[in-house]
């Protein structure tokens, strides 16, 4: 918070401006509706039959860049937030309403318990090369 010469006291920084708290991007909330725990490398892909996310005016100016980043290229959970300076909690519950309303989806990694053993990969492998 700063002063002016007399003495009203402003909620912003000087040099960035006007400074909105995460929780008032995410109306308060850690959780979207549906929303599963969003790992850092899960890919956010634009629906490519989703409309213009500025027609929804239930849809914060964050939730319009992230769609608009997706279309460009799928991006990570982690590098939206770092796009966009905003701490990852944040992200994540924005991409929730955003999965809600059909915008995007997310190709979550496969767990390393659900990938194949590599004595399996290797055997396979051995087995091809004696065809």
């Amino acid at each position: 918070m700063s002063t002016d010469g007399q003495g009203t006291k402003h909620w912003f920084d000087d040099e960035a401006g006007p400074v909105v708290r995460p929780y008032a991007m995410t109306r308060g909330r850690t959780s979207s509706p549906g929303q599963h725990r969003l790992d850092l490398i899960a890919v956010v892909v634009a629906e490519p039959d989703a409309g213009d996310p500025e027609d929804d005016h239930t849809l914060s100016p964050e939730h319009v860049d992230i769609v608009g980043m997706c279309r460009v290229a799928p991006q990570s959970v982690a590098e939206l937030a770092a796009e966009l300076d905003l701490p990852i909690g944040v992200v994540r519950v924005l991409i929730g309403d955003l999965v809600a309303k059909k915008f995007v989806h997310v190709n979550r990694p496969v767990p390393p318990a659900e990938l194949p053993d590599e004595s399996i990969l290797r055997d396979v492998i051995t087995g091809l090369r004696a065809l």
